[in-house]
């Protein structure tokens, strides 16, 4: 179940052909549109993305936020920029225009 106000409120579930019987019990992936207006940052030793959403949002669980404009960083299950240490990453507004969850 997903909750009221819930960043995959929009998402769609999978279904079979013709709108049938679901594939699986999952939703979709999410649209991701890209940041309207961003800042560079770069990243330095001890960075982690929900420290940083905690600096920037006021809120370490916007870290996605972070994420959502940066594909490069694939493995933000665990926080960590280790591996980007020296490189630039985008920082999204707070809010994008249309709602942000």
């Amino acid at each position: 179940m997903i909750g009221k106000g819930s960043r995959y409120e929009r998402a769609g579930l999978f279904s079979g052909e013709n709108g049938k019987e679901p594939v699986f019990g999952g939703i979709r992936p999410r649209k991701i549109i890209p940041a309207a207006s961003v800042l560079e940052y770069i990243v330095k030793e001890g960075d982690r993305l929900d420290l940083l959403s905690l600096h920037f949002y006021n809120n370490a669980r916007r870290w996605w936020r972070i994420l959502d404009a940066n594909p490069q960083l694939l493995f933000g299950a665990d926080l960590m920029l280790a591996d980007y240490v020296g490189e630039t990453i985008l920082i999204p507004r707070s809010r994008e225009a249309g709602g942000d969850r």
